[in-house]
């Protein structure tokens, strides 16, 4: 059937605000009547409404945030149906998302689970099979989930706007908590691999690596080594000596690892330095201490949670009075500092009480994965109570691990990260760092650490660096506000070139509340520190963004601000 191009536009309009009338989930469009005495099936229109939004700027407003298909890959679908990429989901809906065997996308929020198969026109919510409009869908080695389905399933509001060429999603369920009362990773086969880090003092690396491991499932198995971790990561330090949490943020920061158990097998004292990263990673978040809310959400979004706690115990077969070996069931009271670390996988909160060994005044408990073996515990699994002294003060969580080509270069010249802070006795300081340009490169990322939390940052790149009267030409690249303390990498808002042999900066300005030294530095602290090489570094300070002096000239150290680079 012939149309002119006149009608066709007509055709498309009244389509449009048939649809933006009457869609709803499940709806089914059979045909539009009395067009010009011609009958318009729903498969000739729908096509042509889905093309007009297409190929215009369509937008996503999803809980008041923006998304557009300029920078993310979602499409209208010849059911008017908006589909959005699983990657984004995770953020964008704040909920927990994963693609099991490239067949099954599990999406959950609040008590709600809604499981999508690859080209179903069926789902599963909370057990229950239901149908769908448009089913989970692979495109370009992409996958893309209908967001009007989610919606209805997980408590949202969903909208369209013609006029805007915009759709939005709000969170109506009035549920103040995203995750569950209950929550195991085990179940959801994102928990690592139990290890036995043996007579060594390896836990903080096996917990850094068991929590890096599981951020990665289900999409990805792998198993990295400790060996690695502990052996060849800079400090002054042997597997006798143990360590902390920041040493394993600094190691997989610098991008010295992870590497796999495969290749630097653990035990035998010996190590590969040759060795190179198997992925980067780019964000590890330290949630505040005790904020249990927060770890849980971490756990349920993002995977398992690093943390600290003090154990009496001296191996899987001894006993403490801490500690009941029938119920697997730990809590420490006292004031101990933590000497040990574990992978937070779970949480229940009506584990009973009296599973414990010591009178406490109420139920719940974390569920944890030691680095014991299976032959401790519950196959290697323990359970730490809500009011232990020292569970949840120290909580790392891997929240952004990407392949080995997200950047083709890495500046730096804070191998040891995190040792210790700098500041001017107030909230905020412009720090910067000064690099030399291997080749004709484009700057597209900056990292640094967040001393604390509600950070915010502001970075800037300096081209033609010459001397610290160059700092007076900026270019603004980045700006924003971090939750939580941490290490992130920020990606530019447009890319700097520089070329091969010139000297640039990376400047940061970081405002941190409650702080008075907000700047994350590297400097021999401790005997761990000692051996630090701060040769390599070029560093300034400023109160103010104007005056400038040599980070040296304060404290002998180097600035914790990376620059990540692309080839041209």
């Amino acid at each position: 059937m012939k149309y002119s191009k006149r009608y066709v536009v007509f055709g498309v309009l009244l389509a449009a605000a048939l649809f933006v009338k009457f869609n709803t989930l499940g709806a089914s469009y059979e045909e539009i009547r009395n067009f010009r005495g011609a009958t318009l099936e729903a498969e000739t229109w729908n096509p042509l409404i889905a093309s007009s939004v297409n190929d215009n700027l369509l937008s996503v407003v999803i809980d008041n945030k923006e998304y557009t298909n300029e920078d993310y890959s979602f499409y209208m679908d010849d059911k008017l149906n908006l589909m959005v990429p699983i990657t984004i989901l995770r953020d964008a809906l704040n909920c927990s998302a994963h693609l099991y065997g490239e067949r099954q996308l599990l999406v959950e929020k609040h008590s709600s689970e809604v499981a999508f198969r690859l080209y179903e026109n069926m789902a599963t919510v909370n057990g229950e099979e239901k149908a769908i409009v448009s089913p989970l869908t692979r495109q370009d080695n992409n996958f893309y989930v209908s967001l009007n389905d989610l919606s209805n399933y997980l408590g949202y509001s969903y909208s369209w706007n013609m006029q805007e060429n915009q759709a939005s999603a709000v969170d109506t369920s009035g549920n103040a908590s995203i995750i569950p009362t209950r929550y195991d990773l085990r179940e959801k086969y994102r928990a690592a691999q139990v290890r036995n880090q043996g007579v060594y003092g390896t836990c903080w690396a096996f917990a850094a690596l068991g929590a890096l491991e599981s951020s990665l499932l289900p999409e990805e198995q792998a198993l990295y080594s400790a060996d690695h971790m502990t052996l060849s990561n800079g400090f002054n330090l042997t597997q006798e000596d143990g360590g902390e949490y920041t040493m394993g943020m600094a190691y997989l920061a610098a991008w010295k690892g992870p590497v796999y158990e495969a290749d630097d097998p653990y035990g035998d004292n010996v190590t590969n330095s040759e060795l190179t990263a198997v992925k980067h990673v780019q964000e590890m978040q330290v949630i505040n201490g005790k904020d249990y809310e927060k770890i849980k959400e971490a756990v349920f979004k993002y995977g398992g949670v690093q943390t600290s706690i003090y154990n009496a115990l001296r191996s899987s077969k001894s006993d403490s009075p801490y500690y009941n070996m029938e119920n697997a069931a730990y809590c420490y009271i006292g004031t101990e500092k933590p000497n040990h670390d574990v992978v937070i996988i779970g949480w229940d909160d009506s584990y009973p009480r009296e599973n414990f060994s010591v009178d406490l005044e109420g139920d719940g408990a974390f569920i944890c994965q030691n680095s014991w073996g299976e032959e401790f515990g519950e196959n290697g699994v323990f359970y730490i109570s809500y009011y232990d002294t020292n569970i949840g003060t120290h909580n790392v969580a891997y929240t952004r691990v990407e392949n080995t080509d997200n950047y083709d270069n890495i500046y730096q010249s804070d191998l040891c990260g995190w040792v210790g802070q700098l500041g001017y006795n107030k909230e905020s300081i412009y720090g910067a760092n000064v690099y030399t340009a291997g080749s004709d490169e484009e700057l597209v990322a900056a990292s640094f650490y967040a001393t604390g939390k509600d950070s915010q940052y502001e970075v800037y790149v300096v081209q033609d660096f010459q001397d610290e009267k160059s700092l007076e030409q900026m270019i603004p690249v980045a700006s924003g506000k971090l939750s939580n303390a941490g290490y992130y990498t920020v990606d530019f808002n447009r890319g700097i070139p520089v070329e091969a042999g010139e000297r640039y900066a990376i400047v940061l300005h970081i405002i941190t509340p409650g702080s008075v030294h907000p700047m994350a530095i590297e400097y021999a602290a401790d005997e761990a520190t000692q051996d630090v090489v701060l040769s390599d570094g070029e560093s300034y300070i400023s109160a103010n963004g104007s005056n400038w002096v040599s980070a040296n000239s304060v404290e002998e150290c180097n600035l914790c601000i990376k620059a990540f680079s692309n080839n041209q």
